[in-house]
């Protein structure tokens, strides 16, 4: 666990790090930084997308997971009862657009291929290294969000520590239970999630991801279907 603790700690470093820069960054800096973030979160997203289509056993499953989780996430209205939380427990209601950016963060932190492969590597293998580069580049990102957002994006570092901590308890009982091919549906999937974030941050289009989410269920209950009528 060493890896995702201080994977952990490079969030709440970073975020910190933000939060003292925000005093002296322009509105027209941080315009950029929504900007860049949204370009960022765009290509990362697209990039997973591209990269493990070509290995899905089930071309179509990503399009089936994304529609019925989105009518699972609007039926349970995950969205508005997420903004609603955060938002009741800020301090200035809707300051910095807080709900978004932990909405992204938390995303961006979890949903990709060195934050999932990380710790099941980590877990079977004892080696650290995806992790550790992962750390890296999600300390550069906390600073970024942290300057954004604010001191509330700290809320996401333990949700990456949950995340990151599945997946390697997961894989610690059974080394088959995360196989390489429902790795690439849940990147796929996920890759599309952060390509709507990064949309939502370049204010082309509010997709609502949050309520997407439901989405990285499917491919996991197809695979656990399909086992058992095999």
């Amino acid at each position: 666990m060493i890896g995702t603790i201080v994977n952990t700690c490079t969030i709440v470093a970073g975020t910190l790090v933000g939060v003292v820069l925000h005093k002296g960054i322009k509105e027209k800096y941080k315009t950029v930084l929504y900007d860049a973030l949204g370009l960022a979160c765009f290509g990362i997203g697209l990039n997973a997308v591209v990269t493990n289509l070509p290995k899905s056993q089930y071309p179509v499953l990503f399009i089936a997971a994304m529609a019925i989780g989105s009518v699972v996430g609007v039926a349970l209205d995950i969205d508005g009862r997420f903004h609603r939380l955060v938002e009741r427990r800020s301090k200035n209601g809707a300051e910095n657009h807080l709900a978004d950016g932990l909405a992204t963060a938390t995303l961006v932190y979890c949903i990709g291929p060195l934050s999932m492969l990380g710790p099941v590597i980590s877990a079977l293998q004892g080696d650290n290294t995806f992790l550790f580069t992962n750390a890296t580049l999600d300390l550069v990102t906390a600073t970024i969000f942290g300057s954004t957002y604010g001191i509330g994006m700290l809320l996401a570092a333990p949700v990456l520590f949950l995340w990151q901590g599945f997946f390697y308890f997961v894989a610690t009982l059974s080394s088959a239970a995360v196989s390489e091919s429902l790795m690439a549906e849940l990147l796929i999937v996920g890759g599309l999630l952060i390509t709507g974030s990064g949309l939502s941050l370049l204010r082309i289009k509010d997709c609502h991801v949050l309520n997407m989410l439901p989405a990285l269920l499917v491919p996991p209950l197809w695979f656990i279907i399909m086992w058992l009528i095999q």
